[in-house]
């Protein structure tokens, strides 16, 4: 889901490493939180692929050996950008539907991008993850019913937050679908 996100943000500009991990933690950071250790082996893999390319920013011409004050580096930072082939790949990655899109880490990073994905597609996500929310509550309510007696109350408690917690996020997720149909131009999306 790493791919996605740097994807995403890279659609809307180019930027650096560091300006990139800012802005996927302030988008994601409630469903993620990304380190340097896992940004720049991405960054490099989806360079591999052809998906970005990186522009490393000229010296100053006033200071061609590239030194500043006191012997330091003036080097500039790498600036990533998507390439055509990129911004394919991206297009074709906020198409897929499929289970890792229902996920938690899957659903969070899709559901950041919904603004550039397809309505039928965001409906189909909305709906599989709606689905799986409902089975995992319908599943803690058998498994509370079953195992109550047996629990203290801590732990009762703790499986009854869990339970209120997929009831809420099913009937949030029920809102956006009816949003989202009531919002669908005619037409395919």
């Amino acid at each position: 889901m790493l791919e996605i996100a740097v994807l995403g943000l890279l659609n809307e500009s180019p930027m650096h490493g560091y300006e990139l991990r800012k802005r996927l933690s302030s988008l994601l950071g409630a469903f993620r939180a990304f380190s340097y250790g896992s940004l720049y082996p991405t960054l490099r893999r989806l360079q591999e692929a052809g998906w970005i390319d990186e522009e490393t920013p000229l010296y100053d011409t006033a200071d061609p050996a590239g030194i500043g004050f006191a012997g330091r580096s003036k080097r500039g930072k790498k600036v990533y950008k998507l390439t055509a082939e990129g911004k394919e790949h991206f297009a074709s990655l906020l198409a897929a539907v499929g289970p890792e899109a229902y996920d938690d880490e899957g659903f969070g990073t899709r559901l950041a991008f919904f603004a550039q994905t397809r309505s039928d597609i965001r409906l189909q996500i909305l709906e599989g993850r709606r689905q799986r929310m409902t089975e995992q509550a319908d599943g803690m309510r058998t498994s509370i019913a079953r195992t109550r007696e047996r629990m203290d109350r801590y732990t009762l408690q703790l499986q009854e937050h869990g339970l209120e917690s997929a009831d809420r996020e099913v009937r949030w997720l029920t809102e956006l679908i009816e949003s989202e149909r009531s919002t669908k131009p005619p037409g395919p999306g």
